[in-house]
């Protein structure tokens, strides 16, 4: 007989709590037969867009995540969970009168236009935070950890919406990344 997942609270704040409320909400947690970006098969999946694209929801999710932020110069996203997500931290960020910079990293780069891997604002020595909505194994934030590396910012912190604890956050956290999740998913 199939179990069925549910979300809980990674970070005790009230904007934390709000997300939890808004993700069932909006159906964000989906049962099912899926295949997820790793190529495993789940049989749950979570809609992370489904939150970071609805009003409230994005704005609980800037908050949390902002609220997390501390010296930190710039903040990127993971194609394409982590877009939703920088730029709803940028707008928190100002309307907070403390504004970050924000950026977002390609899954490849560009082959037109600009050429590039990452684009929006980040510098050349940065402390940079990268967002995700989900972590499983946690290959889309290493690569995008890679990118802002080799453009020589520095990566102090990793913050996702939902950790699947599927190996992912394990990894970043021996690799010596500060690391949040907002949920988890048991």
């Amino acid at each position: 007989m199939p179990t069925h997942s549910t979300l809980e609270l990674g970070v005790n704040t009230e904007s934390a709590r709000r997300i939890l409320e808004i993700a069932y909400e909006v159906g964000a947690l989906l049962q099912g037969e899926f295949t997820l970006t790793s190529g495993r098969k789940s049989d749950y999946y979570f809609e992370g867009k489904r939150l970071t694209l609805s009003p409230e929801g994005a704005y609980q999710v800037g908050k949390a995540v902002f609220d997390q932020l501390a010296d930190i110069d710039a903040i990127g996203g993971v194609a394409i969970g982590g877009y939703p997500m920088v730029a709803a931290v940028a707008l928190v960020s100002h309307l907070e009168g403390k504004p970050i910079s924000s950026f977002i990293v390609r899954e490849e780069t560009k082959e037109h236009g600009t050429r590039r891997r990452i684009e929006g604002h980040l510098k050349e020595g940065s402390r940079v935070a990268i967002v995700d909505d989900v972590i499983t194994t946690g290959g889309s934030v290493s690569r995008a950890i890679e990118a802002v590396e080799a453009a020589n910012s520095k990566v102090v912190k990793v913050i996702v919406l939902v950790d699947r604890h599927e190996g992912g956050s394990d990894k970043l956290k021996k690799q010596g990344y500060d690391f949040t999740a907002i949920l988890n998913i048991c």
